[in-house]
Parts: structure tokens; C-alpha cells; sequence
């Protein structure tokens, strides 16, 4: 889905603090000069690792663009972007408060896809608020749809780079909960550095969950979910809620191997365990229904930030 920055800042990014490749572009006075492509560019300041999405379609039509035309200017947050149509203006930074009108606790969902997942559990959490993250418009389109149809006012969507998002358009600490369900697997060896999910993204995740936040994942591929589980593990900012549950024939890493529909086949038992029970605030999906289809396991993890 999401590109990862070359470096975090642990804090938004400002003329003085900021790493050279993450400032905005400054006139001689310090004063930030106008964005565009060129000035940006030649500061170097995007696409220093390969991006975790690769964009398709991005036309709307129908009912999509009506709902875009209609309801974009107040459901989807208005990001001055960076360099392209998904990143963020480094000196961004997102006020939940005044975005929603209230204080409450704020869910935030990276690649929401069709908005399936975060529009329901706005219906069944109206005291929380939720941001759904996501790159593809059609999706976003379609998330706004939903929103609308349910009335609700506790949701708005941002078409960003994901980590982007969480370096700098958040402020530190600002999220109860951050979401990762069914990121793009990228299960060729080959295209395994693409994969959002690894060593430099757990650090962008506990820069904006409170402490004692929880961040969620779920994928149904398996050498994808051992990444996840070694990201989380190996991680000073987290503890997994889960650890040492569900191993041997509990854990959902044996069934794969037993079925090796992902895998080499084996029977050697998972030793280590650590999985949570499936998240019951993820409604299920009709992506999640294909995987079950097609005979894979779903597996799902819980960290809570220390």
C-alpha cells in the first residue's frame, strides 16, 4: 500500500528539526517557499524506497463521482500534498478535534479498501472517531458513499501514503488504535520489500498511538503474518497482547503448514504461537470471505504500545 520513509522524525517535521530530506522546500530566509513538483524534486524529498501500492484505476464514474462531487469537501481531509497526489506536505499536521468537533478517542485504518470494515465499527462506536487511509480514489469514492447512506459523522477518509500519514500528518500519541487489515502480501520473493508491514513501520505506529494503544493487523498469508508477528515482537514499543497463545494445533501458523496452500507443506507445529483470536470489531468482508474460500487461514495479531 504505502511507501516507508528513508527516516522518521519523532515529531512534525519544522524548518530547524527536520532532517534535510524531510523538510519542505525554504527559500534563503528560512521561509517556506511554494510547493510545486520542480521545487520538490529538487529537494530529494520523495520515493527513497519502493511503494507498497501500485495504483490502477483511478477514474470515477457514476454514482462514485457524485458522492466525490457531493460529499469530498467535508468527509475527505484536504491534505496539501508533496510531490505527488498521495503524499503529505511534511509540515501537515492533522487536528482530529477540529476535523470531528469533539475529543474522542481516534481509530485510525490504514489501506480501508471499500470502507466496509471502518464505516461499520463507526456504526457500532459512535463515541470514537475514525480516519480511514487509503490511496485508491474509487475506494475512497465508495467509502463515502457508505458514510453518507449511514448518516454517520464520525468517519472521514484521506487519500495518503500511509506512512506519511503516521510520521508526520498525525500528531504523536493521538491515536487509541491503529488498524492494518489484509495489506497487500506482495508474496513473490522479489516484491517482498514492498511490503508495508516490516522493521521501519513499527516505529511510525507507536510515534502516534498513546500509551497503552493497541495496533491491530490481519493478513491470510502466512509468511506474511510471521513477518508481522517478528516486526511486533521485535519491537521495544510494543508487547504482544497474545504472546505464547495459540501454538501447536490452536495456532492458525500449523493449519497452514498442514494445508500448505500458502506454503511448503509440512507438519512441524508452531512452538511459538502469540496470535490474537480473530478481531470480533472487523465485520466480515467479502475479501475476507474469498480468502476462507479459497481454503486460507486468516491470521490476526494485537500489540499494545507500552
Amino acid at each position: 500500500m504505502s511507501e516507508i520513509p528513508a527516516s522518521v522524525p519523532e515529531s512534525p517535521a519544522t524548518a530547524t528539526d527536520a532532517p534535510a530530506e524531510q523538510r519542505a522546500p525554504r527559500s534563503q530566509d528560512g521561509t517556506a517557499r511554494p510547493v510545486t513538483p520542480g521545487s520538490q524534486a529538487a529537494e530529494g524529498t520523495y520515493r527513497a524506497q519502493p511503494v507498497s501500492f501500485v495504483r490502477r484505476g483511478t477514474r470515477l464514474q457514476g454514482r462514485r463521482q457524485q458522492a466525490w462531487d457531493d460529499h469530498s469537501d467535508t468527509l475527505a481531509v484536504d491534505v496539501p500534498r508533496h510531490i505527488a497526489d498521495t503524499s503529505v506536505h511534511p509540515e501537515y499536521v492533522f487536528d482530529a478535534e477540529a476535523e470531528f468537533g469533539r475529543t474522542a478517542p481516534l481509530v485510525v485504518e490504514i489501506g480501508s479498501g471499500l470502507g466496509d470494515a471502518v464505516v461499520h465499527a463507526a456504526m457500532e462506536n459512535p463515541d470514537k472517531d475514525f480516519l480511514a487511509v487509503e490511496v485508491y480514489t474509487p475506494g475512497l469514492a465508495q467509502t463515502i458513499q457508505k458514510i453518507v447512506a449511514k448518516q454517520l459523522t464520525n468517519v472521514r477518509v484521506v487519500q495518503a501514503n500511509a506512512p506519511e500519514v503516521l510520521s508526520t500528518m498525525l500528531p504523536p500519541g493521538s491515536v487509541s488504535q491503529v488498524w492494518v487489515f489484509f495489506p497487500d502480501p506482495w508474496h513473490k520473493s522479489k516484491h517482498n520489500k514492498r511490503r508495508m508491514v516490516k522493521d521501519t513501520f513499527a516505529p511510525l505506529v507507536a510515534r502516534v498511538l498513546v500509551p497503552g494503544g493497541i495496533w491491530r493487523l490481519a493478513t491470510d498469508w502466512s509468511t506474511y503474518a510471521e513477518q508481522m508477528q517478528q516486526v511486533g515482537q521485535a519491537s521495544t514499543d510494543f508487547t504482544n497482547m497474545h504472546d505464547g497463545e495459540r501454538t501447536g494445533a490452536e495456532s492458525p501458523l500449523t493449519e497452514a503448514r498442514l494445508s500448505g496452500v500458502d506454503c511448503e507443506q509440512s507438519e512441524e507445529p508452531d512452538a511459538v504461537g502469540g496470535w490474537a483470536p480473530r478481531f470480533d470489531g472487523r465485520i466480515l468482508t467479502s475479501f475476507e470471505n474469498k480468502a476462507h474460500n479459497a481454503g486460507r487461514v486468516i491470521f490476526d495479531l494485537a500489540f499494545r504500545r507500552n
